[in-house]
């Protein structure tokens, strides 16, 4: 390590302690060229993270769709034993009961189309509570927002 100078002591360039060089930005050693390429590359690797993002989300929301549609599956074809068997009982219950047997099955028959109605319309609002790319959303129009800076502001600042 070097000490302190000396008046009339030659000091080696390699020596010289590193506060007594003169400090330049890294902006300022940067051409425009550099910073040009330093955006672009910035707003290709945004880009690429939020295609990513995306296909994350999609295959998250495929997931769920899948699962789903094998578990309605599922129990469309277990309901539709259990269902036959019940349509039965109720049948020769209303018979039973008194009503004749063609009026029993038709009430029956009513009563399914009831059911398999509201079967669908549970199925369908169990589709509708998919996420759509919510945070993809989210985090491209936050960054259009930043990219585009907002034009009422002056370069004076005001």
């Amino acid at each position: 390590m070097a000490g302190p100078a000396v008046p009339g002591k030659r000091v080696r360039a390699d020596t010289v302690p590193a506060d007594t060089v003169p400090a330049t930005t890294v902006a300022e050693q940067r051409s425009l060229g550099d910073l040009v390429a330093l955006a672009v590359s910035d707003i290709t690797q945004l880009v690429k993270f939020e295609v990513d993002l995306a296909k994350l989300e999609l295959k998250e929301d495929a997931r769920r769709l899948g699962i789903g549609g094998v578990l309605l599956g599922v129990a469309a074809f277990v309901g539709c034993l259990v269902l036959m068997l019940l349509c039965f009982a109720y049948a020769y219950g209303l018979i039973a009961a008194g009503i004749w047997a063609w009026a029993a099955f038709l009430i029956v028959a009513a009563t399914c189309v009831l059911l398999a109605a509201l079967a669908v319309a549970i199925g369908l609002l169990k589709f509708r509570k998919l996420s759509g790319l919510r945070k993809t959303r989210s985090t491209v129009s936050d960054d259009l927002a930043l990219i585009r800076r907002d034009d009422a502001v002056s370069p004076t600042g005001r």
